[in-house]
């Protein structure tokens, strides 16, 4: 797996409740929820994030990633057409309404399985990209794998109820994480209020989009045995939380349940920023190298999420080797920053040479030996 705008195997490492006292989170609804910070990848709140659970039409992300990962490979054109098929066309619950004797652009199916969470969007799509919707859901596990869900299991496009058919809050995030990092052109498309196809204009479920003009994304999700599912994504003066309530009992006691998960976060927690990307944390000196020490830092921006207005208790400490013996990698880790508030330890940070340290000459690794001897 690719690391993610969080770097999820750090990202969902960090507890803020763990670390420091925090506020109660709010009473809610859910059998489950999860609320996430993507700058620094904290966990703010949380109730069962991995009970297995039925994800509805939250399986449509897994749908529309690999739909604009078709697109982006070249597989899939957005002004390609493809007319339903019986199966799509006959499938139950909640459709875009397409005209088995009407093609339709991928453009519009996309928008059909986003905004109006079109059953009969998702089987067409799924059938153009794989031929069939079994061999699609077996993509979708091949997916799922590859981006560290390893909680999940497919059986369709759509999300209707299989016993072989779920997944986790936790792993809802990897995915959502995943759409906005590797395919943000699409993005926008998640925080469309409603669309217009076959004459009949339908809104989208989440009504959030219409409560909060900061909240644009992501998807809704209902069944009988899943209850009302919403994943919310809201940016707030630059910073951006994402929030999953699975197992609600009503529309508007999802929508509720998000909001106030997402006023939770931002109202209680900040997340400053530590170090900038590339910015030079520490050198450590280099023996029989081509150059005489090595640079390290991050190669992404380092934040940390804290009860507000505890930033300015956080110490740092730099734990690195005192010397090193080239060769030496870009990206190697080599130390860490270790962070710790009021005396507590909060999270360890792996620090990365920013640049490589090739080997030495013979006569240059000769006379660092010498210098490594006396030393």
């Amino acid at each position: 797996m690719k690391p993610l705008i969080l770097a999820l195997a750090a990202a969902l490492s960090i507890s803020v409740s763990a670390a420091l006292p925090a506020p109660a989170a709010p009473d809610l609804t859910a059998r489950a929820y999860l609320l996430l910070d993507t700058q620094s990848g904290a966990t703010l709140a949380a109730r069962d994030p991995d009970a297995r659970i039925e994800p509805a039409s939250l399986t449509k992300l897994m749908t529309s990633y690999l739909t604009f990962k078709a697109l982006r490979e070249g597989r899939l054109k957005l002004d390609q057409q493809f007319t339903v098929s019986q199966k799509g066309w006959k499938t139950e619950g909640s459709r875009m309404f397409l005209d088995p004797k009407r093609p339709a652009k991928v453009d519009d199916l996309i928008k059909g399985m986003i905004i109006q969470s079109g059953n009969d969007a998702c089987v067409t799509l799924a059938e153009a990209i794989a031929g069939s919707e079994e061999v699609f859901a077996e993509m979708m596990n091949r997916q799922a794998a590859e981006l560290g869900m390893k909680s999940t299991h497919f059986v369709n496009a759509t999300g209707l109820p299989n016993p072989q058919h779920y997944t986790t809050a936790h792993d809802l995030a990897t995915l959502t994480i995943a759409i906005m990092r590797d395919f943000p052109e699409y993005f926008p498309i998640f925080s469309m209020k409603e669309y217009r196809y076959n004459n009949i204009n339908q809104p989208n479920r989440d009504q959030l989009l219409f409560r909060d003009p900061e909240v644009d994304g992501m998807k809704t999700g209902h069944t009988d045995n899943a209850g009302y599912c919403l994943i919310a994504t809201k940016k707030h003066d630059g910073r951006r939380l994402i929030s999953i309530v699975l197992g609600t009992p009503s529309e508007a006691a999802r929508t509720d349940d998000s909001g106030k998960l997402l006023g939770y976060g931002f109202q209680f927690f900040e997340s400053p920023k530590l170090y900038s990307a590339r910015q030079t944390v520490s050198q450590v000196r280099v023996f029989k190298g081509q150059a005489p020490a090595v640079a390290l830092g991050f190669d992404r921006d380092q934040y940390v999420t804290l009860v507000r207005g505890a930033g300015t208790r956080v110490q740092s400490q730099v734990v690195v080797p005192p010397k090193l013996i080239a060769p030496i990698a870009a990206g190697q880790v080599i130390g860490s920053v270790k962070l710790s508030l009021d005396g507590q330890p909060l999270a360890e940070l792996p620090l990365k040479a920013l640049a490589a340290v090739p080997e030495a000459g013979f006569f240059g690794r000769m006379a660092d030996g010498v210098k490594l001897w006396f030393n």
